[in-house]
């Protein structure tokens, strides 16, 4: 059973429902089956046990009726509150944070991944001893100052869980000088990288598999990417680019993850392009790229809201099939009041807008290639093929004849680096 708290006091944030069918996305993605999902408003939380008396006897009696075996609170729980109601639930009780660490560790693939989910996990379960150890509390009595038996195990506990997390980040910071170093390598190729990000379930791995021909896990659920990926790429203009596919973002991310994923998100910082990718279709579509900006704007991306990023951002419009006409005309609409902002519309499923989407991205790699013009024998067959695939052939004439046979007049756009790159071939 689901239940999402909502508090009255708080203006603004996202739509009850929303966030409501968020949270059964959530349950969904661990494979859990859904009873019965329902809002609960809270004017004041309570500090024993977040709900009111009467709201917990409805909830109880909701779960008995519907024989629930789970209850997961859609917000943040302190050990009491979640042991309070544990108690009057006679069930089991997870909340927000505790589920999504649940379905992180269940999809992390890699090694890096798996030791973010620990780390993450242990950092949760820290401060919750006290509600796995309650079983020896009762034998605290012991002697004059000396505790008992149930202090002595959370501290060994604690000491141990301390120890553990120590060594997840020194395991980490080596993951982080590894990343860095291939991130360098990178940098000295004269290949750009594109990172794809967006609110999870976005569409961003199905847009990767359909640019890229990969296999990358693509499913309708919360969470279904969390390991980085990268695949090369071919873009008009560009021989080869790199494509990145990263975590989705989500509202209220526990901040043990966001801690725990940062050299994950290291990987957008160090990338030329950024592809947002929305759901233009999802209802709350602008809340969720407000979410996406945020996490952008910590990473220091972005200054804030108005204030132009520091890597070049294109927004793909996702899920564009799905949009009936008279929606689907209203964005065109927007799309064309911001000529300033590169957006486009797109199906990553159908493939509709695909290649538009290359062509914006290739537009704001070779933004600074400039035109310039070779005489190249036709003879000399691969400086011309490599001509017409590192940059934009503006004009390929006639070049007249000389020593070396006929000639061709090739005005191409390149960046600098090809230049350099072309000289020397």
């Amino acid at each position: 059973m689901v239940v999402c708290p909502t508090f009255r006091a708080r203006g603004g944030g996202a739509d009850p429902e929303a966030r409501l069918e968020e949270a059964k996305g959530l349950a969904l993605a661990i494979g859990l089956v859904v009873v019965e999902a329902i809002t609960v408003p809270i004017r004041e939380a309570r500090a024993g046990t977040l709900f009111g008396e009467g709201q917990i006897q409805n909830i109880a009696a909701t779960c008995e009726m519907e024989q629930a075996e789970l209850v997961i609170v859609d917000g943040a729980l302190t050990a009491i509150q979640q042991r309070n109601l544990e108690d009057k639930f006679k069930r089991k009780v997870i909340d927000r944070t505790g589920l999504i660490l649940e379905i992180f560790g269940e999809r992390a693939a890699t090694a890096e991944g798996r030791l973010q989910v620990e780390l993450a996990h242990l950092d949760y379960q820290a401060g919750r001893l006290v509600r796995s150890w309650t079983h020896l509390e009762r034998q605290r009595g012991g002697f004059g100052f000396l505790g008992g038996p149930g202090e002595t195990q959370i501290e060994a506990d604690r000491r141990m869980i301390r120890d553990r997390m120590a060594r997840l980040r020194r395991e980490l910071e080596q993951v982080r000088r590894t990343r860095g170093l291939h991130r360098s390598r990178r940098e000295k190729a004269p290949w750009p990288v594109i990172a794809l990000v967006g609110y999870t379930n976005a569409g961003k791995s199905t847009l990767f598999n359909r640019l890229t021909g990969a296999g990358v896990m693509a499913e309708d659920l919360l969470f279904a990417t969390l390991d980085p990926t990268m695949r090369r790429i071919r873009l008009p203009g560009v021989d080869k680019a790199i494509l990145s596919d990263t975590v989705g973002f989500i509202s209220d991310l526990p901040t043990q993850l966001v801690a725990a994923f940062r050299a994950t998100l290291e990987e957008v910082t160090a990338a030329d392009v950024i592809v947002h990718v929305r759901d233009i279709a999802n209802p709350g579509s602008l809340a969720q790229k407000r979410q996406v900006l945020d996490v952008l704007e910590e990473l220091g991306l972005i200054e804030g809201e108005g204030a132009a990023p520091t890597i070049p951002i294109v927004e793909a419009w996702n899920k564009w099939d799905l949009l009936p006409p008279d929606r689907a005309a209203e964005l065109a609409e927007q799309i064309a009041a911001h000529p300033d902002e590169v957006i486009v519309p797109l199906s990553a499923l159908t493939g509709e807008g695909c290649e538009e989407l290359l062509a914006a991205v290739s537009r704001l790699l070779t933004s600074g290639a400039r035109p310039h013009e070779f005489i190249v024998p036709v003879s000399d067959g691969q400086r011309l093929a490599w001509l017409h695939a590192h940059g934009e052939v503006v004009a390929d004439e006639d070049g007249g004849d000389d020593e070396r046979g006929p000639l061709r007049r090739v005005t191409v756009r390149l960046e600098p680096r090809e230049l350099g790159r072309f000289v020397r071939l």
